[in-house]
C-alpha cells in the first residue's frame, strides 16, 4: 500500500512537471513569435511575426564594436586551419605530406613537451591535498624541503583552503615572499602592499589599461612588432595604440627619438597618451635591452610624466653571455628615482622563465608610483573578481622563491633550471642558423625571450600571389609553410612590422629532438618557395 501510494505521488508530480512546462513553453513562443508583448494569442504568423524576431538575433553588427576590432593574431586563422589539418591526420593518417603537426606559434612550452620543475609540482600537489603531510609515506615520496614548504604556505591560507577564496590583491604571506623575492633579484626594497596577484600577466595588462583608457583620445605607446595582447586589449578598452617602432637594423633597438617622434605626432592629434608599454626581453622580437637604453627609458617617461608599463615575463629567458636582465624598478632606483618620481607597473608570469606553467595562470604585477586614492581603484578593479586562483598564487610565490643551497631539493632543481634553458638557448642558435642561412632571409640574433622573428623578403611575383589570395604576404608563406610542412608559424603581420616589410615569429620549444626536422622541412620548403616565386 505504502509503494502504491509513493508511485501515485510520482506520478502527478511528473504529471504537474511536464503539464507546468507544456505551458511554459506556449508562453515563451507566444512571447517570442508575437507582435507585441501583450498578445495572448499562441498562433503564429510565419509570414510576419518570425521575420521581426530575427532582428533580435546577435550579430556581428549588434555587439561591442571593440570586440570585433580586437585581433589576436598568435591564436588566429593559421592555427585553426593548423588544427584541422592535425584532426584530419587522426581521422585519415598518412593523408598529408607530413605526419605530425609541428606547433611553433605560442609559448607554451609544456605542450611540447618541457617536463614541470619537481619542487614547484610537489609543494602544489601537498597544498592541495594536506590530509597527506602528516602520513608516514610522504615522507619517502616528498622531499623534506617540499613538505616543509608547503606547511608555510597552508600556515597562510584561512583554513588551509586552497580550493577557498582569498584576499583580491592575493595571499598575504604569499606577496611577502613575492617581495622578497624581487628584492632579493634587484637590491631594492619592495613590499607586499605594491603586489597584485593575477592569473598570469594578462589580466593584470588588462586591469591597468582599464584603469587608464577613458576613451579613444587616451593612447598607449606600444613596441611595433608587439604581443598581440597589448593591441589587443588597448582596442578591448577603447583607447588608442600609439606605435613606436623597434629598430631592427640595431637587433630591434629602441630609439628614444622615435618615441619623441610618435608621442609629439600623436599629441598633435589631440590623443593623451597615458603610458609606454616595454616588452623586455622582447616578445615578439627576441632581444634584451641594454641598461643604457633602459635609462633613457626610464628618464623618457619621468620628463613625459608617462605611467611605465614593462612587460617582464621573460626575465629568466636570456641566452647570450654579453646580455643581462634588469628590472625597470631597478633601474629607476639605481637612477636615484623613488616613488614620487615614476610611475611603474612591472608584470610577471609562471608561464614563461624555465617553469613554462601556462595553464596554471600564475603571475603578478607590481605597482609603484601611485597615489593611495588610485590604489584603491585599483584594488576595487581587482576585487570585481574576487581573487586570482589559489594555485597560480602559490606558483607565483614559489617562482621568486625557489630552493636554496642546502635544501634537500636544490641539486634536482638546479639541474631541472640548467637543463631547460641550456636546452632552449642551443634551440634558439640552431634556428636562428637555420633562418639565416635561407635565400632572401635576415634574422636578429636570439638574445632572450622564446622566438625569432626573421624577415622575409620576398619577390614581387609571391607578393601578387598573396594578394590575389587576398591575404597578406606573410600570412600566405606562413599558409603554404603549414599546407606543405605542417610547421606553425605566426605572420609577422598579427605583430605589427614597418610597412612593406614581411616576418614571421617562430617559438624555439619544440622538443629538442624535433629541431632538426623542423630545419629539414623549413629548408626545402623555402626553396620550392622561392623557386616558385623567383622574378
Amino acid at each position: 500500500m505504502r509503494r502504491f501510494v509513493v508511485e501515485k505521488t510520482k506520478h502527478l508530480i511528473r504529471k504537474h512537471v511536464l503539464t507546468s512546462y507544456y505551458h511554459r513553453s506556449l508562453a515563451s513562443q507566444s512571447f517570442l513569435f508575437s507582435s507585441s508583448p501583450s498578445t495572448s494569442s499562441t498562433t503564429v504568423d510565419p509570414s510576419s511575426s518570425s521575420m521581426e524576431s530575427s532582428s533580435n538575433h546577435v550579430t556581428l553588427q549588434s555587439i561591442n564594436p571593440k570586440v570585433v576590432k580586437c585581433e589576436y593574431a598568435v591564436r588566429g586563422a593559421i592555427v585553426t586551419q593548423a588544427e584541422r589539418l592535425q584532426e584530419q591526420l587522426k581521422q585519415q593518417p598518412g593523408s598529408l605530406p607530413f605526419d605530425e603537426i609541428l606547433f611553433c606559434n605560442i609559448g607554451n612550452p609544456q605542450s611540447l613537451g618541457q617536463h614541470p620543475i619537481t619542487f614547484f609540482r610537489e609543494v602544489l600537489a601537498l597544498c592541495d591535498h594536506p590530509s597527506i603531510l602528516d602520513k608516514s609515506e610522504t615522507q619517502g615520496l616528498f622531499s623534506a624541503d617540499s613538505i616543509e614548504r608547503a606547511w608555510q604556505i597552508l600556515d597562510h591560507i584561512p583554513g588551509r583552503a586552497t580550493g577557498a577564496y582569498s584576499h583580491s590583491q592575493g595571499i598575504k604571506g604569499l606577496r611577502e615572499t613575492i617581495a622578497s623575492g624581487i628584492e632579493a633579484r634587484d637590491g631594492f626594497p619592495a613590499s607586499a602592499n605594491d603586489i597584485f596577484l593575477t592569473d598570469g600577466a594578462s589580466p593584470a595588462v588588462h586591469m591597468m589599461m582599464q584603469l587608464l583608457l577613458r576613451s579613444e583620445q587616451d593612447g598607449i605607446l606600444c613596441p611595433i612588432p608587439q604581443y598581440p595582447l597589448y593591441s589587443a586589449s588597448i582596442a578591448l578598452h577603447g583607447g588608442t595604440l600609439v606605435p613606436y617602432y623597434l629598430d631592427e637594423a640595431t637587433g630591434w633597438g629602441l630609439e628614444i627619438s622615435d618615441l619623441k617622434s610618435q608621442l609629439e605626432t600623436a599629441r598633435s592629434k589631440g590623443t593623451t597618451v597615458r603610458a609606454l608599454v616595454v616588452i623586455n626581453p622582447g616578445n615578439p622580437t627576441g632581444q634584451v635591452l641594454a641598461e643604457e637604453n633602459q635609462q633613457q627609458i626610464v628618464e623618457f617617461c619621468k620628463k613625459e610624466g608617462l605611467v611605465l608599463l614593462a612587460d617582464e615575463v621573460y626575465q629568466e629567458n636570456v641566452y647570450v653571455p654579453d646580455k643581462k636582465f634588469h628590472s625597470f624598478k631597478k633601474i629607476a632606483r639605481s637612477m636615484g628615482y623613488q616613488e614620487e618620481d615614476i610611475s611603474l607597473v612591472s608584470f610577471q608570469s609562471v608561464s614563461k622563465g624555465y617553469y613554462g606553467e601556462c595553464g596554471k595562470r600564475g603571475g603578478y604585477m607590481e605597482v609603484t608610483g601611485f597615489s593611495p586614492e588610485i590604489r584603491e581603484q585599483i584594488y576595487k578593479v581587482a576585487s570585481v573578481n574576487l581573487c586570482s586562483n589559489i594555485t597560480g598564487q602559490i606558483l607565483a610565490s614559489l617562482v621568486m622563491s625557489p630552493p636554496k643551497v642546502g635544501d634537500e631539493s636544490y641539486e634536482v632543481y638546479s639541474a631541472e633550471k640548467e637543463g631547460i634553458l641550456s636546452s632552449l638557448a642551443r634551440r634558439a642558435k640552431t634556428l636562428e642558423d637555420a633562418f639565416s642561412s635561407l635565400e632572401g632571409v635576415t634574422c636578429n640574433k636570439a638574445e632572450g625571450a622564446m622566438y625569432l622573428f626573421p624577415r622575409l623578403n620576398l619577390s614581387q611575383k609571391a607578393i601578387k600571389a598573396a594578394e590575389a589570395d587576398k591575404t597578406a604576404p606573410d600570412a600566405f608563406y606562413a599558409r603554404r609553410l603549414l599546407e606543405e610542412t605542417g610547421i606553425v608559424v605566426v605572420p609577422g603581420s598579427g605583430f605589427g612590422q614597418v610597412p612593406g616589410t614581411w616576418h614571421i615569429r617562430c617559438t624555439i620549444l619544440p622538443q629538442e629532438d624535433k629541431i632538426p626536422a623542423i630545419v629539414e622541412r623549413l629548408t626545402a620548403f623555402h626553396k620550392k618557395f622561392m623557386d616558385e616565386f623567383r622574378d
